[in-house]
């Protein structure tokens, strides 16, 4: 084991956030507190779980959208072109097990304090949520993973871990979850200024999410038995529908625009019932306790763009894909590719014509070579600043709506009209779509999975790592992503710095990255690289397979 991620794993000194004694979710700047004088009351307790909000995943999370066939970079990322090469040291590795460190300190530290015991036990349960989503995050990218569940020092048997096997791991991670969701306060139920904390909701939604990612891996891959996990993942998302706590977020000063506007500061804060959990940022310039520069990363940089396979997956306005709708029209201008479409198109990717941010939208090919920019989450207020304090989405009920109507697709191969109306109709209700029906199905000659799976790419498009994850557990990474990207046609007059001389398809579409500089080994690319670090240093902890 490497020296740092032993430091992670047995320091007995925690770096805790400090701020107000509240339970109130508190980012303010870091300082260091050792034992001494700490771990005596509540509010200790509170200011160490403070600490593991830092561990969520930030706005910035989005740009892994460039590992899939949805997002593209002028930067090479090495995952979506097949030249990764095993790490000496990966965060993916060392951020998840510091986050467990952090999370078996608390659980143990809490056993000392004295107090009141109902807020020592919610901020327990807060300690086994986190502790839960760092072993998700490993499981998915490692698969056996070492299991710790206490700390431990230089001279303890857990100095050198073995792998557990995976099924362990996740049944320790859901043990963890129920113990959380027991002890966490319901969503409906926490004061507005703890808005941020971590709720039975939260739970809840992760046990969806885990066992939606789990089961259908298991049985896309052959690696166990799915049921066991959809079974998991199913009880958590009924019970979090029933609720009826959340909702699907409308703006009221423009309804029609309420999906661009859930990723504005219009959907920031508790009145935004859709939101189950996010990573909250500093509230203005003058409060600049934490913040990102997401906007312009966006629009100077294009971290990441849009493709020709993503705006290739928006249904036409009758619900039925290119080439099938009678809205089907050839792109023969900027704007075309936008007109009679799902509006979420345009509510995630910037059309001609849109405001940009100093001046109406016109396609830039030397920032976007494809041609199309990412419009979700760009904050035109926070142009000229440079900075941006709007929250970034961890978790929200659309994404368990989604979870819902899969579930039941995979554990019955079938779905019902009322199950389609309880889940995604009510997202397509939003962007002004035509409801989803076997009916449709059937006459068209459509696949409901494969409708079922566009619906989720469409809604989730550019949201942290959704996309990356669903091609691994459907095992279609394979034939997904060593495909070439493309990009818009090149209208001479409509464009801003187009290339000279493009390679372009038989279509007209730009070819900005050929498939053969991508690839993907479906013998080793479906679970990550140990760093060598790890397995340097520690001799039971065996490689993936061909890394």
């Amino acid at each position: 084991m490497n020296k740092k991620l032993f430091n992670i794993l047995t320091s007995g000194v925690i770096a805790l956030s400090i701020g107000a004694c509240t339970k109130k979710l508190d980012l303010s700047p870091e300082t260091n507190l050792t034992d001494a004088g700490f771990w005596k009351s509540p509010n200790d307790l509170i200011l160490a779980c403070n600490e593991l909000y830092q561990s969520l995943p930030t706005i910035t999370n989005n740009v892994n959208a460039i590992w899939t066939n949805d997002g593209y970079s002028t930067s090479p990322n090495g995952i979506s072109d097949g030249t990764r090469a095993v790490p000496v040291t990966d965060n993916a590795f060392n951020i998840p097990y510091a986050l467990i460190r952090k999370a078996n300190t608390i659980l143990e530290k809490s056993a000392g304090i004295t107090g009141d015991q109902a807020l020592i036990r919610r901020y327990k349960g807060e300690a086994y949520f986190f502790r839960a989503f760092g072993y998700t995050e490993l499981v998915k990218r490692y698969g056996d993973v070492p299991l710790l569940l206490r700390t431990f020092d230089v001279f303890d048997s857990l100095a050198y871990p073995h792998r557990t096997n995976r099924e362990v791991v996740l049944d320790s991670v859901y043990k963890d979850l129920d113990s959380a969701a027991a002890s966490l306060p319901l969503a409906s139920a926490l004061a507005t200024a703890e808005y941020g904390r971590i709720t039975r909701n939260a739970a809840l939604a992760l046990v969806s999410r885990t066992g939606l990612h789990e089961g259908t891996r298991n049985k896309y891959h052959a690696t166990g038995d799915p049921l066991k996990h959809f079974n998991r993942a199913m009880a958590a998302t009924d019970e979090l529908m029933a609720l009826n706590y959340h909702t699907i977020f409308t703006y009221a000063a423009v309804p029609d625009s309420s999906y661009f506007y859930l990723f504005q500061y219009a959907g920031n804060g508790a009145g935004n019932r859709e939101n189950i959990l996010a990573r909250l940022y500093g509230a203005s310039p003058t409060n600049s306790i934490s913040e990102h520069n997401y906007t312009r990363q966006q629009l100077d940089v294009g971290v990441v763009i849009a493709t020709r396979s993503m705006m290739d997956a928006y249904l036409w306005k009758d619900g039925l894909p290119t080439g099938q709708s009678a809205f089907t029209k050839n792109q023969d201008s900027s704007r075309a590719e936008f007109v009679d479409r799902d509006p979420r198109i345009g509510m995630t990717v910037f059309s001609k014509g849109v405001w940009g941010f100093t001046t109406p939208w016109v396609p830039t090919f030397n920032t976007a070579p494809t041609g199309y920019k990412v419009r979700k989450y760009a904050t035109s207020q926070d142009w000229a600043s440079q900075q941006s304090f709007n929250h970034h989405i961890v978790m929200r009920f659309g994404e368990v709506l989604l979870n819902y109507a899969e579930l039941k697709y995979e554990m019955n191969g079938s779905i019902t009209d009322a199950e389609l109306d309880a889940s995604i109709n009510r997202l397509r209700a939003r962007a002004k779509m035509p409801n989803l029906t076997n009916a449709f199905v059937t006459t068209n000659n459509l696949n409901m999975l494969d409708e079922l799976r566009r619906e989720r790419r469409v809604e989730l498009a550019y949201e942290g790592e959704f996309r990356y994850w669903d091609l691994i557990r459907w095992k279609t990474a394979e034939t997904e992503l060593p495909q070439a990207i493309k990009g818009s046609k090149i209208f001479p007059g409509e464009t801003a710095l187009p290339p000279a001389n493009p390679p372009l398809d038989a279509n007209g579409f730009v070819i900005v990255q050929a498939a053969d500089r991508r690839s993907f080994n479906p013998a080793r690319d479906y679970w990550w690289p140990f760093p060598t670090n790890e397995t340097g240093l520690n001799p039971n902890l065996s490689q993936n397979p061909n890394w």
